[in-house]
């Protein structure tokens, strides 16, 4: 087997599908991603070269800039959330009684599509009969707001179902670092009377960092590109209040039959992943892993 695994050509051959695959089905669409930018086209008819006109255009588009900080709010909130996903993934690996229950309940959303999540939660935020509105009007909440229907409040009230949507996913991830670490560790610490918040924040949480990192960068570029909930729950709106990039780039290829411009801003939606998974990675890196 050594022999034979040794053996570059070998080595090639079976590389060579999965590279194939990736290439036709993630590198050559990034292309033409990028050349349709270049081109005046509805989708449809004969295509016209137009040069950096849909970039420029796109760089100077007010509605792209406004969708892009939505998408950044959106990676913020995604972010700062796995503050509590890391607590509640501590609490559940302390051993705590009904521990595999509400770790199995967590994962429910992880087990829906995103349009059954988003149907639920348009019943949820529904003004006159949602649950949420009745909630706050039996507790004496005068006119609440109509949650996805009001430009101030809609982009905030649809990161609630997505931040619930991927809680039991980052949950499930960081669950599995901590049973991870050896028991052992934890003993010796017990053993020189560490509290269980020492162990927690000076033990525990230091060795799955590099976990806990990976999940950053996950959060982040999972929020930039994000698309289905939002489309299903209000298309974008009211006025763009919830537009996200994703969204806008589809409404102008697809609703528009601007596919040169909407292509324009998908290689632009593509190149601002990669700079913010670079600081990212940048912002996160350390000389030294913590080995055990």
């Amino acid at each position: 087997m050594n022999k034979v695994m040794s053996n570059k050509w070998i080595i090639t051959l079976y590389v060579l599908p999965a590279l194939l695959l990736i290439g036709v089905f993630i590198f050559v669409p990034l292309i033409l991603t990028g050349y349709y930018g270049l081109m005046d086209w509805d989708g449809i008819g004969a295509m016209k070269f137009i040069g950096l006109e849909n970039y420029i255009n796109a760089i100077q588009d007010d509605k792209f800039w406004e969708s892009a900080l939505h998408s950044f709010l959106l990676a913020v909130f995604s972010t700062a959330s796995l503050i509590i996903y890391l607590l509640i993934s501590l609490i559940l690996a302390s051993k705590i009684k009904g521990a595999d229950l509400l770790r199995k309940i967590y994962l429910i959303p992880m087990l829906l599509s995103s349009v059954a999540i988003a149907q639920l939660w348009i019943k949820v935020f529904n003004p006159t009969n949602g649950m949420l509105n009745s909630l706050l009007t039996a507790i004496g909440v005068d006119n609440p707001p109509s949650w996805l229907a009001e430009p101030s409040v809609v982009l905030y009230a649809i990161f609630i179902p997505i931040l619930w949507q991927y809680a039991g996913f980052y949950i499930l991830i960081y669950y599995a670092a901590l049973k991870n670490i050896p028991e052992t560790l934890v003993e010796a610490a017990k053993i020189d009377g560490a509290t269980p918040l020492q162990i927690a924040f000076k033990i525990k949480l230091p060795l799955i960092m590099g976990v806990v990192k990976v999940t950053i960068v996950l959060a982040v570029v999972g929020s930039l590109k994000y698309f289905d909930l939002i489309y299903v729950m209000t298309g974008g709106g009211p006025n763009g209040a919830s537009e996200v990039m994703a969204s806008y780039m589809y409404k102008l290829a697809f609703t528009s039959n601007n596919f040169g411009y909407g292509s324009a801003i998908g290689f632009l939606l593509l190149i601002i992943t990669l700079i913010v998974t670079f600081i990212v990675r940048k912002a996160t890196a350390t000389k030294e892993e913590i080995q055990y």
